[in-house]
């Protein structure tokens, strides 16, 4: 559930949970290529007329490719949302870190920040297959990680 009922937000803070398929709407656009469903945990609370503050985890796996060797890597994107405010005030409507909100908005969605937060996440991830990965031979492409390719030659002495 990430669409809240106001309503509902008003009688005390709603827990937010939700498992997002790789092909959830949520993600589309993105370029990213899940390799499991998301799992979204969060509170939403009232802070205010017409304000609501959401925290929450987000926990997923991308698949991609390992920037040095190329090879296939699945790797975990665990993110922690702080503080997600989403307001009906319109001058809050300018400010980067407000959501914005219609004035008698009958719910408070929290989907546009699981798209942000995850997305922002998962890309910053600098894909490894491991930490001592040798990559490729720049000269044939050879995976070095399988040990020296055929073009290697030793450095002549000086």
């Amino acid at each position: 559930m990430l669409c809240v009922d106001i309503r509902e937000i008003h009688r005390g803070p709603v827990r937010t949970s939700a498992e997002l398929q790789p092909e959830d709407p949520t993600f589309d656009g993105l370029g990213l290529d899940l390799a499991a469903p998301v799992t979204v945990q969060g509170q939403l609370q009232a802070t205010g007329a017409g304000e609501y503050l959401w925290r929450g985890r987000l926990h997923g796996l991308v698949r991609g490719e390992c920037r040095r060797c190329l090879t296939e890597v699945i790797d975990e994107v665990d993110v922690e949302v702080d503080a997600a405010v989403f307001s009906s005030d319109p001058e809050a409507a300018d400010d980067p870190g407000f959501y914005p909100l219609p004035e008698r908005a009958p719910a408070v969605d929290v989907g546009a920040v699981v798209r942000e937060e995850f997305a922002l996440a998962a890309q910053a991830h600098f894909l490894l297959c491991r930490e001592d990965c040798a990559g490729l031979c720049p000269k044939c492409g050879a995976d070095l990680n399988a040990g020296p390719c055929a073009c290697h030659t030793p450095a002549e002495p000086v």
